[in-house]
């Protein structure tokens, strides 16, 4: 059962990536907006990477983020791929 946030966009449903937060309506994790702005991406072109999504639940996403940050940095790192796992022929083309 989806339960509501403080914030419009954002829900979080133990059915759906183990409860962790995820803009209401699709599976996609606040955490990968987050990634993306944490990587250069600013908001504005968030969509253009995660085009299901609208500027309001990005810039939502990114509000949740500054309101629960320990909270979505331990899901970002529970989910992580190690150094370890990366097969190397995909490092090769890594910057």
């Amino acid at each position: 059962m989806p339960i509501a946030t403080e914030h419009m966009y954002t829900s979080k449903d133990a059915r759906i990536l183990s409860g962790e937060p995820i803009i209401k309506g699709t599976r996609t994790p606040v955490r990968a907006i987050v990634e993306l702005w944490r990587m250069g991406v600013a908001p504005e072109e968030v969509t253009r990477h995660l085009p299901h999504l609208t500027q309001a639940q990005v810039f939502d996403a990114l509000s949740y983020y500054s309101n629960h940050t320990d909270e979505i940095n331990r899901h970002i790192e529970r989910n992580r791929v190690h150094d370890e796992l990366i097969d190397p022929r995909v490092r090769e083309f890594e910057p």
